[in-house]
C-alpha cells in the first residue's frame, strides 16, 4: 500500500500527524484508524466469499484482480492450450518491422514481398537493409518559392 514512501516522507508524516492530533490523541486515532481497515478487509473478503458462493462450484478459483484487462490477457496468454507459445516463437518482431518500413518506403525486402521497388540509398543498403528511425528524412529540395500568406 505504501510502498513508494520513502523514510523522509515516512518521518515528515508522523510529524505532522503529531502536530495535527497532539501526542495525547494520537494513539487513539491510530487505534481507530486500523480498527476501521480492518473492518473494510473483513467486509471486502465477505463480500468476495459470497459473490464466489453465488456464481457455484465452477468459480471457486476466480479471482477478482482477473478483472483488470492486463492480467486477464496475461493468464489467457501464458495458458497454452491456443498454442500460443508456438506462435510467438516464430515471430520475429524486428524483421516485421523492417519489412513493414521497408514497404512504406517502396523497397523491396530480404523475403520479395510484392510492391513497387526503387533503388535503395546507400546508407540503407550498408545497414543490411534497415532504416535508421531516429534521423530525420532528408526533404526533397523544391524549385518552387515559399508561400507566403500575407502576400495574397
Amino acid at each position: 500500500m505504501f510502498n513508494d514512501i520513502g523514510p523522509l516522507e515516512l518521518v515528515t508524516l508522523i510529524v505532522l500527524a503529531v502536530l495535527v492530533f497532539g501526542p495525547d490523541k494520537l494513539p487513539k486515532f491510530i487505534q481507530d484508524v486500523t480498527r476501521t481497515l480492518r473492518k473494510i478487509r473483513e467486509f471486502s473478503d465477505n463480500a468476495k466469499n459470497d459473490i464466489r458462493s453465488e456464481l457455484g462450484p465452477e468459480f471457486k478459483d476466480f479471482e477478482f484482480e482477473d478483472l483488470n484487462p492486463k492480467a486477464f490477457l496475461r493468464k489467457q496468454l501464458d495458458n497454452d492450450e491456443l498454442g500460443l507459445k508456438d506462435i510467438r516463437s516464430t515471430f520475429d518482431l524486428k524483421r516485421e518491422m523492417a519489412e513493414l518500413t521497408d514497404s512504406v518506403n517502396g523497397r523491396d525486402t530480404a523475403a520479395a514481398l510484392p510492391g513497387p521497388t526503387s533503388s535503395a540509398p546507400a546508407s540503407a543498403a550498408a545497414s543490411g537493409g534497415r532504416v535508421d528511425m531516429t534521423k530525420k528524412p532528408e526533404a526533397p529540395e523544391d524549385d518552387r518559392p515559399p508561400f507566403d500568406a500575407d502576400a495574397t
